[in-house]
């Protein structure tokens, strides 16, 4: 009896290191998360100023209608390069199935397939998926523009060299007021130009570049705006997954340690109970 009963205060004594641990584990992608969004909130600042110039600058074309990128020469949709931005680390629930479940049709088709994330090279290699390409996700929030960098050469490469004519990302970001997160699946090439009208009665910008190396440029430069962008709300999304299955993590450890700690007062009791009837039988014994 004694014995078992040192084996569950054992148990519950690291059943509380477990939920403190938990509770850090929680505490620090809350943090993660309110961080992340803060930033995020500034890079779609930075990207409605490069749309606003992208805006006023479209008048400056001789042609409105820029030519389309991501068709073959008979019309038809080339090779895709499929961004995929899944998870760094664990304890982050159904999290990557569902950005990979998110990204399947996109899939079906020709593509290559780059993956920031080291537990998305796992899922890949179970649904035997090749990957062309593959990163770490980041961190931290300062990292995000040094991973939007390094995507934004590889895919650029890709398409100077036409290996792939059309870009599109896909990528998680927190629910609303708490709720369940989205993933979102955003076309980067072709650029839509057109979600960028000119601003009624604007003056033409003065230029130093041709209009089309301009609107170039900064096409590239909203590209790059969105890789970051998806790069932060994805690893808030992360960190509120990982929050979630944290909180969950603590809830089932609260119901162990209640469990654990009936089964401690019930071997004491028989415990006590087992002194008193030894004690009562050896005194009438004695008798």
């Amino acid at each position: 009896m004694t014995g078992r009963l040192a084996e569950v205060e054992a148990r519950i004594g690291t059943v509380h290191k477990l939920a403190s641990v938990i509770s850090a584990m929680r505490g620090i992608a809350a943090a993660r998360v309110q961080e992340a969004q803060r930033h995020a909130e500034g890079i779609r600042t930075y990207a409605d100023t490069i749309g606003a110039a992208i805006g006023e600058a479209m008048p400056l074309l001789p042609d409105r209608d820029p030519p389309p990128r991501g068709t073959g020469a008979d019309g038809r949709e080339g090779r895709r390069a499929v961004i995929l931005l899944a998870a760094e680390q664990g304890f982050a629930g159904t999290y990557n199935e569902q950005v990979f479940d998110a990204a399947t049709p996109l899939l079906d088709g020709p593509h290559d397939l780059y993956i920031a994330g080291d537990r998305g090279l796992l899922v890949a290699s179970e649904r035997g998926l090749p990957v062309a390409w593959s990163g770490a996700m980041i961190a931290h929030p300062a990292q995000a523009a040094t991973l939007a960098t390094r995507l934004a050469d590889v895919v650029f490469e890709a398409l100077a060299r036409a290996q792939v004519t059309a870009v599109s990302v896909v990528h998680a970001a927190p629910g609303t007021a708490g709720g369940a997160m989205q993933v979102l699946v955003r076309s980067l090439v072709p650029f839509d130009y057109d979600r960028f009208p000119p601003p009624p009665n604007a003056a033409p910008p003065e230029t130093t570049l041709p209009a089309a190396d301009l609107l170039s440029r900064l096409a590239e430069e909203y590209v790059f705006a969105e890789l970051t962008e998806a790069a932060m709300l994805s690893f808030a999304a992360e960190n509120a997954a990982r929050m979630r299955a944290m909180i969950a993590a603590h809830d089932n450890v609260t119901g162990s340690l209640e469990s654990l700690g009936s089964e401690a007062r019930r071997l004491r009791q028989e415990g006590i109970t087992d002194e008193i009837i030894e004690l009562a039988t050896g005194r009438q014994a004695t008798r």
